[in-house]
């Protein structure tokens, strides 16, 4: 059987998986946004902050990924078999690029801008929301397009802990040595990590500055 008819054969099961994987993707990008911004923000501020919660943040990155799923099991409240334990794990991952992101950023605006919003009268909070976050923007997106790359990948191996998604096919395949299963799981997922890069980075283009003046 070729792979194309191994995959007309299993595409129900296929777009299942799929869009666990992309809610997977989707939960945990969104909630290290709806984190990671805010503190970066705040991080931008202090830099006194910046360099031990940056520096947390890239232990999380170096530690494999079944590992963390590992340790976080049997945690109360947050740990447990299923997609709750991989969101939190995603999370954990898609945070340093985030935050680092949006610290570089703001941090990138130029003085000269700043002073000159706070001598129209800006208030600081104008000054963040008018001025620096919408220049800060395309480095924001560059750090969240890094993020979401990086969990659709990283959500491949949440299917070892019971959370779904097209890792289901990828450690069938490998338990099975059947190599139509890991493409099963495989070529969606790359086409995903693809697509959404594709889609982030015309997203990015089009916030820059320079694209926004022309």
């Amino acid at each position: 059987m070729s792979f194309l008819e191994f995959f007309v054969q299993r595409r129900a099961q296929i777009l299942e998986v799929t869009g666990q994987h992309l809610v997977l993707v989707a939960i945990s990008t969104l909630l290290a946004v709806l984190i990671g911004v805010p503190l970066g923000i705040l991080l931008s501020r202090r830099a006194a902050l910046a360099r031990p919660v940056l520096a947390v943040a890239g232990i999380l990155q170096t530690i494999p990924s079944m590992a963390l799923f590992g340790f976080l099991i049997p945690l109360p409240f947050v740990g447990g078999i299923g997609a709750r334990t991989a969101i939190i794990a995603l999370v954990a991952y898609a945070l340093l690029p985030v935050l680092s992101g949006t610290c570089t950023g703001l941090k990138g605006v130029a003085p000269a801008v700043v002073e000159a919003g706070t001598g129209m009268g800006l208030t600081p909070r104008q000054l963040l929301f008018w001025v620096e976050l919408p220049l800060a923007l395309p480095v924001i997106m560059a750090g969240i397009r890094v993020a979401t790359v990086v969990s659709v990948g990283i959500a491949t191996i949440a299917a070892a802990i019971g959370a779904g998604g097209l890792g289901t096919f990828i450690f069938r395949g490998v338990a099975m040595l059947d190599n139509q299963l890991i493409l099963a799981g495989a070529l969606p997922a790359a086409a995903m990590a693809v697509g959404a890069d594709v889609l982030l980075g015309f997203v990015e283009r089009r916030l820059s500055p320079q694209r926004r003046r022309s």
